[in-house]
């Protein structure tokens, strides 16, 4: 396999941190993309020592302008084409109904689905133009099944299902595929200012989700890779 090139969103930390780190093992280019300039540095030297090429790329998914910016600087390290896409950038929060309020609607809809949005209009031709492409949405459980007190996370992510089954559609002539991966709960960061007893020992790690985001890169053609869950850890 040539040397295989990636664009991460929220991979400065958890999940998008994992999966760079495992693209890495395997010589690719990784192109991260976050907010927090500092985590991003300290990733890419991570990525470089573990045999692969990062590179940052600050974005922020809520500002078109910055996804834009962010998406040019991927293509020029990568020369050009990209291999795989993974949205991984997402926020969480907990609140009943009518405790929602519109601000926070707006913001967990605009990160969680609307970024993966301008990601994938502004990447589109690079990815056209990659050998094995790939476009990887991390949903969660919560994409699959309600819970209370989560209507807005919900909402974003089903709503992120339903794009990727739309994309997998249109893009299956361009031999894109595209894979929904629907993480159950996960020890990150996320999880430090929610509230609950919340025993993180049973939860996966982030290298769980990286691991089944390259053995899913891996599959043969012809596999069914539309929707795959992380299994429970063992």
């Amino acid at each position: 396999m040539s040397q295989i090139r990636v664009l991460i969103t929220g991979g400065s930390r958890g999940i998008g941190r994992a999966i760079a780190l495992r693209f890495a093992r395997e010589g690719a280019k990784v192109v991260i993309a976050a907010r927090n300039s500092d985590q991003l540095d300290r990733v890419v030297e991570e990525i470089n020592a573990a045999g692969g090429e990062g590179h940052a790329a600050q974005m922020t998914l809520q500002d078109h302008g910055s996804v834009e910016a962010a998406v040019w600087r991927a293509t020029e390290f990568t020369g050009g084409p990209l291999d795989v896409i993974v949205n991984n950038a997402g926020i969480f929060g907990q609140a009943g109904l009518t405790d929602v309020v519109l601000e926070d609607w707006d913001r967990m809809l605009a990160v969680n689905l609307t970024g993966p949005f301008w990601v994938m209009t502004e990447a589109i031709h690079a990815l056209e133009e990659g050998d094995k492409k790939h476009v990887f949405n991390i949903s969660s459980v919560a994409g699959k099944q309600g819970f209370p007190h989560s209507t807005a996370y919900c909402a974003s992510k089903y709503g992120l299902r339903g794009f990727s089954d739309a994309l997998r559609e249109e893009l299956i002539d361009k031999g894109i595929r595209v894979s929904t991966i629907y993480p159950g709960p996960t020890d990150t960061t996320i999880f430090d200012d929610v509230p609950g007893d919340w025993d993180r020992s049973t939860m996966n790690s982030p290298e769980d989700v990286a691991e089944v985001v390259w053995q899913t890169y891996c599959a043969p053609d012809g596999t069914d890779v539309a929707d795959v869950d992380v299994p429970p850890p063992q």
